[in-house]
């Protein structure tokens, strides 16, 4: 503990004497802050499944902070009292829990509160909010930075996790170290080299519960959980590497079914981009890194970690029909490629204002025990080609062609393999230097799950205040599933005017919404039908 001590002193007193060049000196103090607020005044469809519960629900925060040359702090207040659909139950409440400290001197800095924190690609450690998600796995606790010498940056940090308006009882604490190494060898910046190596260190802590193997014997279940993280990041010009491997000691849970099996996570990830070529090249290999603060708990909460899936998010709607979710404690094998290219303008393939092509392929697989074999489940596989191109100096479009295989039974526990195929056209009209019409159309075949889907929007922007859209989303194809034999030949329609000013965005609609998933970054939340007047508020200071 003495040598803890003394070594803590001294990185502090390296800290006092050193000073970032990239430090401002700031004077004085600032205030910011935002205001978000999502209405709905919801009605009832025994069509699409959409019920009333409340008159009128809104999920709305408020976020204040104030910076200084010393101190920073802020505080986020949240009103869920009447929540829209989908964040019922746990997610209902007001409060404020949000709020932190942070002072700064020299090298150091450190927070008191709540916190946000990520350890590499995240295996061991990340958290964060995504609203939309209904996700925010804060810590409660202090979190300290140091950055004693140029290229070595210190992390340590303790907390309680949040989970809804309360805080686990369990404690994450964890410890990570970079070091920039081209910031110590000259050489290296002199020939556009860039290398940083890291490790990390994450430890939980939970009681002993009393949970049943059978109805004579009781697991017996380790109070502490540690995982490990270490990384390597190269870059060399236009070509980048990224080699991570993260493992977990015994963590039986409800999600791998109180198993006592390690987890492990490697991940290799090598980009190239020059002269309008883009390459993307990843693999990755998981298996048991299910990894929360709470071993009973079941959903999207108390996650401590994330693995981001090797699949694209995509924006256009039928495309984003079947997300991945990714499969933390079945394990997963993950690939994906990516191949872009510019054409030049005034070539013969480029035309007179060039052209964007980009083909992308992402495939999810089951594990054996041997590392480097296969299982015999197909998780996921997207095979996508995109088009861009401006025709005249007032019309672009973007073409999609996209090949789909969504394993329902493992990503929703239910339904099969769905196969489709979505087309989908997206052109932007130049109406007058402020005034653009942009006009999508999609289409999804499949004979399975609930049959085909049509798309079509249209959007007309009057800058720098209006926009207005129409869209409609129609399930207009048979399936072959039994359990959708009956009529869901449904229109899913919204109409939404926008008005922005200052800092101020105003947006009222109204219209249906289809009950389905909603996912970033392989994390997914179940939304269901809803079908009302819309009305959403932001505002930044």
């Amino acid at each position: 503990m003495k040598n803890h001590s003394v070594l803590l002193l001294l990185v502090l007193l390296m800290c006092g004497t050193t000073r970032s060049q990239a430090q401002e000196d700031q004077k004085g103090v600032t205030f910011s802050g935002s205001i978000q607020s999502d209405m709905l005044i919801p009605q009832s469809d025994d069509k699409i499944g959409a019920t009333k519960k409340d008159d009128f629900v809104t999920n709305t925060y408020v976020d204040l902070q104030m910076q200084s040359r010393y101190v920073d702090a802020g505080a986020r207040l949240e009103y869920l009292e009447h929540p829209l659909p989908g964040f019922e139950n746990d997610f209902k409440g007001w409060g404020v829990p949000n709020f932190w400290v942070k002072g700064k001197l020299g090298c150091a800095e450190l927070t008191a509160g709540t916190f946000y924190e990520q350890f590499g690609s995240g295996f061991i450690l990340r958290t964060y909010e995504e609203r939309s998600l209904g996700i925010d796995n804060s810590l409660l606790g202090g979190r300290l930075v140091l950055k004693p010498i140029k290229g070595l940056t210190l992390k340590a940090l303790s907390g309680n996790q949040r989970r809804y308006w309360s805080w686990n009882g369990g404690l994450v604490s964890g410890a990570d170290a970079e070091v920039n190494v081209d910031e110590w060898v000259p050489s290296m910046q002199q020939h556009d080299t860039r290398l940083s190596v890291a490790a990390s260190w994450v430890n939980k802590y939970e009681k002993d519960e009393d949970i049943l193997a059978d109805p004579t014997h009781r697991y017996n279940l380790p109070k502490y959980v540690n995982a490990w993280d270490v990384r390597a990041n190269l870059n060399k010009g236009p070509l980048s590497v990224l080699v991570e491997y993260a493992q977990k000691s015994q963590d039986p849970s409800f999600d791998n079914g109180y198993s006592y099996a390690k987890g492990h996570v490697a991940m290799l990830s090598t980009s190239y981009s020059d002269n309008g070529l883009s390459v993307l090249l990843q693999a990755k290999r998981s298996e048991n890194m299910s990894f929360r603060s709470q071993r009973t708990v079941n959903g999207t909460s108390a996650f401590i970690n994330h693995l981001p899936a090797f699949t694209l998010d995509h924006t256009y709607a039928l495309a984003a029909l079947y997300p991945y979710a990714t499969q933390l404690a079945k394990g997963e094998w993950a690939y994906q490629a990516e191949l872009g290219y510019n054409f030049k303008r005034r070539t013969a393939l480029g035309g007179k204002y060039g052209m964007n092509v980009k083909l992308n392929y992402s495939y999810v697989r089951a594990i054996q025990d041997a590392w480097f074999k296969w299982g015999s489940d197909t998780y996921y596989q997207d095979l996508n080609v995109q088009l861009t191109r401006k025709f005249t100096s007032v019309f672009k479009l973007n073409l999609m062609y996209m090949n789909q295989r969504y394993n329902k039974d493992v990503i929703e526990g239910h339904g099969g393999m769905i196969h489709s195929n979505i087309f989908v056209a997206d052109g932007m009209f130049q109406l007058a230097p402020k005034s653009r019409l942009r006009c999508e159309v999609q289409y999804l075949q499949t004979k399975q799950d609930q049959g085909d889907w049509l798309y079509g929007l249209l959007e007309l922007s009057l800058a720098p205040h209006w926009m207005f859209t129409l869209s409609d989303m129609w399930n207009c194809g048979d399936s072959d599933a039994e359990y959708y034999t009956e009529n869901t030949h449904y229109h899913y329609y919204q109409g939404l005017v926008t008005y922005n000013i200052g800092s101020h965005r105003i947006q009222a609609g109204y219209g249906r919404t289809r009950a389905g998933y909603n996912c970033s970054g392989g994390v997914c939340r179940y939304v269901p039908a809803t079908k009302g007047f819309t009305l959403s508020y932001n505002y930044n200071f």
